[in-house]
């Protein structure tokens, strides 16, 4: 998931500030939930329909609502929650076993055709759901899509995909289904752990492959929690326990995800005792959130992965020598002591620690700050750029750090350097993808699942989907290729190291940051965790006394 902004900073006016309510009258019953409910404050979602929903709010409240068929261990391996068992010969054909007794919130049993359905409505095309491509390596993916010609006489409709359903999915009853791929892949476990493979009811349905009206306000999982009157939208999202949940049953009764539009009144709220969690303290508060929450502000792993490109598309940038030299000329250390207050820590390498198979210091003397070393490097190099600009979103709250990038820069090899902002992140790629000479890209990535590829495919695979500088190398595409392929998950992640190791030597982008959830709770809740996608645990979170 390309990473928009690392920090989620104001977007907006003073935040809505709303008590958790109940939507009943206020029967003894309905007092005694509320009291054991806590409130945790989300950015508004922009979708629940689970392939709809790619951004972090929409996924904190589907992790209440939904039980996903695996999650993830601390080390980043797949562990079955919903499934009974998931297995393969191939890496190619999978045969994923339901555990039995999990229902809907409506009570419908949860089946084969609870995923199926929800699956192949996630890939049609024409639905445009924001997580699609995750169904890409599912068979006949292709055959449910169409593409909008745009012919002599203007654009045209597009023309119906050849199918609605994918080939890849077949029941084989109630509750065994087999996913077949387009090419083995060692690492799909670890992929239906994401939002977008969650399963539908059939209420979800008004007919085949098309979503009920309202259907999305009033959401219906299979989760520990249910939604509890329907989504008040810019204002709340109310979730009370279930009570026939076959999992692990939570410990609080009830959930308020609580909506904002600004963290800093959000960060108010928790200060004030109105709120429960903030999954991430704004950078304003960093310097003062020791005090004034104790040891209620906490850090924990993240997957969130800072870095710049370099516009390979630019002679200038095409000798390694000088993209090495700039690399070196980044003191990574001072930026996130002074900048983010050791909020974030400084990436040696090109992959985040959240995942199974990632080494520190891979990117070795290449991203140890070595002025001298740099300016050598640099002053060697016979075709370089005259300054060095850095592009970035305005609205993303990077230039703090741009500029002391840059400054950086001018210190160790006496070159011109200056922040380029955009507008908007839509506005720098779209001058990227037209290769502009735009300069270093600013750029962010956040796992969508626990694997190296995950990192290394987008990032910097041959025309990768988030490959903006137009890194290209074959021997390294043929080792992602390799480890996709593999028989095992150990067999694939040597592969991946191996291609980290080529990435270490070519240096593509200049890695600058890994991130860390840094979050803060009320006095009044204990044992809470957020995990590295950045969700709070729901499950664990509990009434202090």
């Amino acid at each position: 998931m390309l990473g928009n902004r690392p920090w989620k900073m104001a977007v907006g006016a003073t935040a809505i500030a709303l008590l958790a309510a109940g939507c009943s009258g206020g029967g003894s019953e309905d007092s005694d939930s509320e009291a054991n409910s806590v409130i945790i404050g989300i950015a508004e979602p922009q979708h629940l329909i689970p392939s709809n929903t790619t951004e972090t709010g929409g996924a904190q409240v589907l992790n209440a609502l939904f039980t996903p068929l695996v999650d993830f261990d601390e080390q980043s391996k797949p562990v079955e929650v919903a499934a009974e068992s998931i297995t393969s010969d191939d890496n190619k054909v999978w045969t994923v076993k339901l555990k039995s007794g999990y229902t809907f919130h409506n009570g419908e049993p949860v089946t084969s055709d609870s995923y199926i359905n929800a699956w192949n409505y996630g890939a049609y095309g024409p639905n445009g759901q924001g997580a699609s491509y995750f169904y890409e390596r599912i068979d006949g993916y292709a055959d449910l899509q169409s593409k909008d010609p745009d012919g002599e006489d203007g654009p045209q409709k597009a023309p119906e995909p050849k199918a609605k359903t994918l080939t890849g999915l077949k029941k084989v009853d109630d509750t065994t289904f087999t996913v077949t791929l387009s090419a083995p892949f060692a690492g799909w476990e670890s992929v239906m752990g994401y939002t977008a493979f969650l399963p539908l009811p059939n209420a979800a349905f008004s007919a085949p492959g098309v979503i009920a009206d309202g259907f999305e306000d009033t959401i219906v999982g299979n989760g520990p929690f249910k939604i509890k009157g329907t989504w008040e939208h810019d204002q709340q999202i109310v979730v009370e326990k279930y009570a026939d949940f076959k999992g692990t049953a939570a410990k609080v009764d009830g959930v308020n995800f609580k909506i904002y539009q600004d963290p800093k009144a959000e960060y108010a709220d928790l200060v004030a005792g109105n709120l429960d969690v903030q999954g991430t303290i704004p950078i304003e508060s960093l310097a003062s959130a020791p005090t004034d929450l104790g040891d209620r502000f906490q850090k924990s792993p993240s997957s969130s992965f800072a870095f710049v490109g370099f516009p390979l598309f630019q002679n200038e940038y095409k000798d390694v020598n000088v993209r090495r030299a700039l690399s070196m000329a980044v003191n990574r250390q001072e930026m996130t002591d002074q900048i983010f207050l050791g909020s974030q820590t400084p990436a040696t390498g090109f992959v985040s620690p959240a995942v199974a198979g990632y080494r520190p210091d891979t990117c070795g003397a290449n991203c140890e700050y070595n002025a001298a070393e740099a300016k050598k490097l640099w002053d060697a190099a016979t075709t370089k750029p005259q300054t060095i600009k850095i592009a970035y979103n305005a609205d993303g709250n990077h230039k703090a750090w741009v500029d002391a990038m840059c400054n950086q820069i001018k210190a160790s090899l006496g070159v011109e350097c200056a922040g380029a902002p955009e507008p908007k992140f839509a506005d720098l790629l779209n001058k990227v993808e037209k290769k502009e000479p735009v300069g270093l890209i600013r750029l962010g990535w956040v796992m969508d699942y626990p694997l190296m590829e995950n990192y290394l495919g987008p990032l910097y695979g041959t025309g990768g989907s988030s490959n903006y500088y137009g890194y290209s190398n074959p021997t390294f595409d043929n080792l992602v290729k390799e480890g996709s392929a593999a028989a095992t998950t150990e067999e694939a992640i040597a592969k991946w190291q191996q291609a980290e190791d080529i990435l270490a030597k070519d240096m593509p982008v200049i890695p600058l940051r890994y991130g860390q959830n840094v979050y803060g709770f009320s006095e009044k809740v204990k044992n809470v965790k957020v995990d590295t996608f950045t969700k709070v645990d729901v499950t664990t979170i509990e009434l202090a006394s």
